[in-house]
């Protein structure tokens, strides 16, 4: 069992974990990135996503995919994760935690003043998981989003 940044050959894995995330999520749909995107995405010329795998035997078997935010609050960036999944049958052996941590590792290590992800209120064994690790939850705040034709509707309306 490790934990390691991921490779170029763990991009066919981690899609297949993203898709089963999306089916834990109710939401199998909404995964539409291919392994082409996700390549580009890590490992293009200006990659703006990272990703942390965790393995088993020759096996990825869990992902932590992030992305640099900034807090101007803070004055400093931050990491976003965007998703944390470890495979069921690998679950209860510390690998999430130690996905988490390496994440943490990094802020500490770069200087960065903040770890954050969302979670779906119904994901109680997450929710137990991040308050564990020590996580609190940013009450009174709603995440927002524009999509697909919403995102498109917008951005015509713009005034000139």
């Amino acid at each position: 069992m490790s934990v390691r940044p991921a490779r170029a050959d763990d991009v066919p894995a981690i899609v297949a974990l993203v898709r089963e995330l999306a089916e834990y999520e109710q939401a199998p749909d909404e995964a539409r990135m291919t392994e082409a995107q996700l390549h580009g995405a890590l490992f293009g010329e200006a990659p703006a996503l990272f990703g942390h795998v965790a393995v088993v035997g020759d096996d990825v078997v869990g992902v932590a995919l992030w992305f640099r935010n900034f807090s101007t609050w803070r004055g400093t960036h931050g990491l976003y994760l965007e998703d944390l999944y470890v495979q069921p049958a690998h679950r209860g052996r510390g690998l999430g935690r130690e996905l988490l941590r390496a994440l943490a590792e990094v802020c500490v290590q770069r200087g960065y003043s903040r770890l954050e992800w969302s979670v779906l209120d119904w994901n109680t064994p997450s929710i137990d998981f991040y308050r564990a690790a020590g996580a609190v939850p940013m009450d009174g705040w709603t995440v927002f989003r524009l999509t697909d034709d919403a995102l498109t509707s917008f951005a015509a309306d713009r005034r000139r």
